[in-house]
């Protein structure tokens, strides 16, 4: 008899905790911090990308940032082509604050191309926060 007692109040203690647990869940504001980054293509949509391009042609896209750190954030954003800088660009969000780049490009040359798009979260100029890339194909 009392063995079940002893059962019955453990099991009522884990019922509150979990109760608590999905209660604090539900109605906690989300505290994860972190930073949105993307491409759109041409349409504004995450699709429709300039992958196939004839020499001379114009590639179109947009880079979007979104802050979601809980702070005002300072982010560096490097573009590269084949490893070489074609476009640097430093901007400020306050929390929940969009920015979206467009971006044009024309590739000269046919061939293969990587573009490459290197979010920095400021101070530090030396690690990647974010990346993202584009093969593009100039025939």
């Amino acid at each position: 008899m009392k063995l079940d007692k002893g059962i019955s109040i453990i099991v009522l203690i884990f019922i509150i905790i979990g109760s608590i647990g999905i209660i604090y869940t539900i109605f906690s504001p989300g505290n994860e911090k972190f930073t949105e980054f993307y491409l759109l293509g041409a349409n504004g949509k995450a699709g429709d990308f300039p992958t196939n391009l004839t020499p001379s042609q114009t590639g179109n896209l947009t880079v979007g940032v979104t802050n979601h750190e809980q702070e005002t954030s300072n982010y560096r954003i490097v573009i590269k082509n084949n490893d070489q800088i074609f476009k640097e660009e430093n901007i400020t969000l306050h929390n929940g604050e969009k920015k979206e780049i467009e971006i044009k490009f024309k590739l000269d040359q046919p061939g293969e191309y990587k573009l490459e798009f290197n979010l920095y979260k400021m101070p530090n100029n030396e690690k990647i926060y974010r990346s993202l890339f584009l093969l593009v194909n100039v025939q």
